[in-house]
């Protein structure tokens, strides 16, 4: 149980299981083999939630969207009866959806109880660490994570060995690793889902690293905004320390080292490794300029290294399977899978695995099964806040490090928000823009004006207020951010302005020279007037106006008064009958 499907009822969903199970005396008894209850972690296919898996002699069959009310009848049928209820299992599309992935990362995720370390044990877990503590020396681990040609996952995309060949090069009496939990951006939730469904995996990825650059000391950095995640890691530390996989002496040997946890308060900078030092140390979470580099200078002025969740998790199958494994899956350059988050306008929203260089096409209309309600697909944007919005002219552009950013877009953690025709691009740079310029420090004022000032421009523009020469404003402006800014925040923070003005300027123009927007969105730019023909006088539009701009007997057409109408949009929302209209 992820986040997501304890939102959807999962909780109680298992809690119905475990009356059911104790009113038809199942528990602890006897049906055909046995009978017991598993908790799982996140299934991915959050548009399925709640997901239940009910094996019987070694055939599974899964039902979607389940509710507490339907466990009866599912104990009933199934679990006692034999006869599987047809109508509530998954379809297709649920097939589809896993059978296009490659699943390392996730590989365990939704088969392992999270909470406990010997169900990670029965699938090998822990013996990527041993095999390296025991067999190999510090070079040799640093040597195979260097062939596999595994990068950062985090965003930057850097090769993940050569930063600890860096690191570990640097005469220090005391190193430390970091695992960057710290994920904020919206509509991801990859690193997330794989602290609260496979904990151990990120423990396991957090000792190799420490012993392959020579830590004895590391810290998790995650926003208590994660509760069960945290509440999950704290437990797979517990019982790391309990069959001495942490502390001293590990595997037998003369290697020590353990992990604390560090929670954030929520400021997306802190992402951005050096303000997550800072964070650590007990400062405010700013960055600082590089070099120095963490891994030369980092936590308390000691080399450092920091990897987010992503990148720890696919150490341990790396060091198990081999360099030459790993570097067969994905592209030249990109090597590997991506967990990616998708979500906006698309059927399937979930958490995916795929192989680095699969076409945007496979993921959106196979995996993805399409946009919803069959509009059309208008872009993607990835590299959450920071990334660009790749139109769809680009819909079989390999997504890799290299793919996105030929296209002026990124690969970031890992987030994908799929737009269609309904959505303004105008509206969409200001929607990111806005995330980005709150969550600025401050402490740079190319960043800290800059992004103020771009947002004042998009504002007005979608408020019907644009003038000619605001494009042009808008892309130096831009540029100057990005080039001069200190962190990566505020270099990338322009992107979604740059790229929706690449490929949608006229959307732009359309704003400014004509004053309308063509998605219908910037309800500034909009006319509402009310269809006699559909409204059938129900009067919630005159309820919702705040100005009394509608007027209109009960039961009788009504009407709306555009010198009166502030183009709120109140109206357009209430209304069940499609009768109010924008234009």
């Amino acid at each position: 149980m992820g986040t997501g499907g304890i939102a959807a009822g999962a909780e109680m969903v298992m809690k119905a299981f475990q009356d059911e199970f104790a009113a038809a005396g199942l528990e602890n008894a006897t049906v055909q083999n046995r009978c017991k209850l598993h908790k799982v972690g996140c299934r991915g296919f959050c548009a399925k939630d709640v997901l239940v898996d009910i094996s019987v002699n070694g055939e599974v069959s899964t039902y979607q969207y389940i509710q507490e009310d339907m466990v009866k009848r599912l104990v009933r049928d199934h679990v006692v009866g034999g006869k599987p209820i047809k109508e509530w299992m998954a379809g297709d599309d649920y097939h589809v959806f896993h059978d296009n992935q490659t699943k390392v990362v996730l590989h365990d995720l939704g088969k392992i109880n999270p909470e406990s370390i010997d169900d990670y044990l029965s699938v090998d877990g822990y013996t990527a660490a041993k095999k390296a503590l025991t067999t190999m020396t510090a070079e040799q681990v640093i040597n195979e994570v260097k062939n596999s040609g595994l990068r950062g996952r985090g965003g930057g995309g850097f090769p993940t060995g050569l930063k600890w060949s860096l690191c570990a090069a640097n005469e220090a009496d005391q190193r430390y690793v970091i695992c960057n939990a710290d994920e904020g951006d919206p509509g991801a939730f990859m690193d997330r889902s794989v602290v609260e469904g496979n904990p151990h995996a990120v423990v396991e990825g957090m000792i190799i690293t420490a012993y392959a650059i020579g830590a004895t000391r590391g810290y998790v950095y995650i926003r208590a905004e994660y509760p069960l995640a945290v509440h999950r890691l704290r437990i797979a530390l517990d019982q790391a320390r309990e069959k001495g996989f942490l502390g001293e002496k590990l595997f037998g040997g003369s290697f020590e080292f353990d992990i604390k946890i560090k929670l954030g308060a929520g400021a997306f900078v802190c992402g951005e490794e050096t303000a997550l030092i800072a964070s650590i140390e007990g400062e405010r979470g700013m960055p600082r300029a590089k070099p120095p580099f963490p891994a030369n200078k980092g936590l308390w002025g000691k080399p450092t290294i920091i990897n987010n969740v992503e990148t720890l998790a696919n150490l341990p199958p790396i060091i198990n399977k081999g360099a030459e494994w790993f570097a067969s899956i994905g592209s030249e350059k990109s090597k590997g899978t991506k967990v990616i988050a998708l979500t906006g306008k698309i059927r399937n929203t979930g958490l995916i695995e795929i192989p680095m260089g699969m076409p945007l096409n496979d993921i959106i209309f196979k995996i993805g099964g399409g946009i919803e309600g069959d509009k059309l697909f208008k872009a993607v944007q990835t590299g959450g806040p920071s990334g660009g919005c790749i139109p769809q002219q680009f819909i079989d552009l390999p997504v890799d490090y290299e793919g996105l950013k030929s296209v002026g877009s990124m690969m970031g953690s890992g987030g994908m928000v799929v737009l269609d025709e309904t959505d303004c691009m105008v509206n969409i740079a200001k929607f990111f823009l806005t995330f980005t310029q709150e969550e600025s420090c401050g402490k740079c004022v190319p960043c800290r004006i800059g992004t103020k000032r771009l947002l004042e421009i998009l504002t007005r523009i979608t408020e019907g207020k644009g003038k000619k020469g605001d494009i042009e404003l808008l892309q130096e402006l831009a540029e100057d951010v990005r080039d001069s800014s200190l962190c990566g925040l505020g270099m990338s923070a322009p992107n979604p302005v740059i790229s929706t003005i690449k490929y949608f300027r006229h959307e732009y123009e359309a704003h400014i020279n004509r004053k309308k927007c063509p998605a219908k969105v910037c309800n500034k730019l909009l006319t509402f007037f009310i269809r006699p023909d559909q409204c059938v006088g129900c009067g919630m539009c005159a309820k919702a106006c705040s100005v009394k701009a509608v007027s209109g007997e009960l039961k009788q057409p009504h009407s709306i008064d555009n010198a009166l109408c502030i183009q709120c949009g109140s109206c357009f929302d209430v209304c069940k009958f499609n009768a109010v209209v924008k234009d």
